[in-house]
């Protein structure tokens, strides 16, 4: 699949490339990142193979992302209106100021004004909530992102890392008044985060959400770098982010990566990849890259065919334990229709449940 195989964003018109540009890493402002020149090379290659769809945010490098993409597509006039540019908001960059953070009116305002200076843009595609702000009113935060909508500021507005229900509730609200919908809903997931699939995962797809999923590789540890042979002798360029990952169900995984990986002649990392982007509900993948050559390399995973014995090999492994009431839901079918196959799926019988109509009172 080429990187112009462009699929709509959740339930709306735009347009975005299968796979996402991460700019978290753009500039070398905290120690490790890619320098202003990589960051470049890198969009330079992103776009020249299709790809539209870039996610950064206002606290990435203390705004220094968002500025390497303002230069990028500044140079260029034209650049920007072929791209979608997604930035959050959330995050405080003042850190004496207590409404320079956050999802109240003031500080969205502040926030995206700021955003657009540094974009050299006047206008933003995609605008993320970073996270739940359980101080903030879920009407404040809905009727700031319309009114930055009407304003013609931003496009089209998202949720991330925020609970399944206060997502659900933010949406109903604004349907009943009115307001601009949420159209994405970005999440971590990965094969060492499936705990999504217990009520995000379904709720994106019930309210019309496209779902981008963040670390689809777990900050490495799905990579191929880490492995049972080398376990604490390679040291992980994030740290504790990748470090904390590597134990014995990670090695399990990856050994199957590998495996399949050899299958199909490509590697470890493209095939996780491959496996996240064809999950239900999944629109665009955010991926990063360091350099050009790996930016390259994670986007020969839209190539990737998983066969089903791969996929099923691969859930098997990373069957994530669902909280309450995941798994006794999916036993519920045996008390209102057990041995009845509907839509694929066929309840398991009852002994609590008559073995036909004539057994009643």
């Amino acid at each position: 699949m080429p990187l112009t195989n462009y699929v709509t964003l959740g339930r709306s018109g735009l347009r975005v490339s299968p796979f996402c540009l991460g700019a978290m890493t753009f500039g070398e402002d905290l120690g490790w990142g890619s320098s202003v020149a990589d960051s470049q090379r890198i969009l330079d290659r992103f776009v020249d193979l299709g790809g539209n769809f870039i996610d950064t945010a206002n606290v990435y490098t203390r705004g220094h992302s968002e500025k390497i993409i303002g230069d990028y597509v500044g140079r260029v006039s034209s650049k920007r209106d072929r791209l979608v540019i997604a930035t959050k908001f959330y995050g405080t960059l003042f850190p004496s100021d207590p409404n320079a953070g956050g999802a109240g009116r003031k500080s969205i305002f502040d926030a995206c004004n700021h955003s657009l200076r540094r974009l050299q843009t006047d206008y933003i595609d995609l605008y993320w909530m970073h996270c739940w702000d359980k101080h903030t009113p879920i009407e404040e935060t809905m009727g700031a992102f319309d009114d930055l909508v009407r304003a013609g500021k931003v496009r089209y507005v998202g949720f991330s890392d925020t609970p399944a229900w206060k997502v659900a509730e933010a949406q109903t609200i604004a349907r009943l008044r009115g307001l601009a919908p949420i159209v994405a809903l970005q999440i971590e997931y990965s094969l060492l985060e499936r705990t999504v699939e217990g009520e995000l995962v379904p709720m994106a797809r019930e309210l019309g959400l496209g779902i981008t999923p963040w670390s689809p590789l777990k900050s490495g540890a799905l990579s191929g770098k880490y492995t049972r042979e080398n376990a604490g002798q390679v040291q992980g360029d994030r740290g504790a982010w990748v470090m904390s990952a590597l134990n014995e169900r990670t090695y399990a995984i990856v050994d199957e990566l590998k495996k399949i990986a050899k299958a199909l002649e490509s590697t470890p990392a493209r095939v996780a990849l491959a496996w996240v982007q064809s999950r239900p509900g999944v629109a665009s993948t955010i991926i990063g890259a360091r350099t050009a050559a790996q930016l390259e390399d994670n986007l020969a995973a839209l190539d990737v065919a998983l066969r089903p014995d791969h996929v099923a090999a691969l859930d098997a492994l990373s069957e994530p334990k669902l909280s309450f009431p995941a798994e006794f839901l999916a036993r519920a079918g045996m008390f209102m229709h057990p041995g009845l196959t509907v839509n694929g799926e066929t309840a398991p019988k009852n002994p609590m449940v008559p073995a036909d109509d004539s057994q009643r009172y």
